[in-house]
């Protein structure tokens, strides 16, 4: 019996090594690289490419967005300053997953869903808000998945270990970028 496709966005190689899998269990995922929020360029292709890499081996359909971070900027302009977890993130939350829905649309793809809630770092309530007026948005469904719950972080974790994975040590855009912050870690 064939299984329905679901677009995936993901983030990075490390939020996505479980959700994918978890996905599998019900779905033909497709998973969506669209992270224009990603500074600087070399970052955004560092979790580019180790997601394409994880992709590939694991045999996972996936496709690469536009990375505009013009765009990216303009549609946040005035939240700059704001702290984590604030409006900022919320918007750009809206922004991916506006086009995430956009993209499950131009596939053919009647539901989506987002690796953002692995993290504890995020407020699940938030990516479920930006998610379901993406879907309204674009007459599409969106899964609202805590990907975090029943050790879902922990289990991303481990699997970032096995596979060596870069881990990052912030979410990804130039404000969320601590003074201390690492970019060369890995995860063993």
């Amino acid at each position: 019996m064939m299984k329905e496709k679901i677009l995936l966005h993901a983030c990075c190689a490390v939020c996505m090594a479980y959700p994918v899998d978890l996905l599998k269990e019900n779905y033909e995922p497709v998973v969506f690289f669209y992270n224009p929020n990603i500074y600087p360029e070399e970052e955004y292709l560092r979790r580019r490419d180790e997601l394409i890499s994880y992709c590939e081996c694991k045999n996972y359909k996936y496709i690469i967005g536009e990375y505009d971070t013009e765009k990216w900027k303009s549609y946040i302009s005035g939240l700059e300053k704001e702290p984590e977890k604030g409006l900022r993130c919320n918007k750009c939350f809206d922004f991916r997953l506006l086009a995430a829905a956009q993209k499950a649309v131009g596939e053919g793809i009647k539901i989506f869903t987002t690796t953002l809630s692995v993290s504890p770092h995020k407020v699940s309530k938030n990516i479920f808000e930006a998610g379901r007026k993406a879907a309204d948005a674009y007459g599409i469904k969106f899964l609202e998945q805590d990907f975090k719950k029943q050790n879902g972080f922990l289990k991303t974790m481990q699997i970032a270990k096995e596979n060596n994975f870069y881990r990052q040590q912030y979410c990804g855009c130039e404000y969320s970028i601590r003074k201390n912050t690492v970019l060369t870690e890995k995860t063993d």
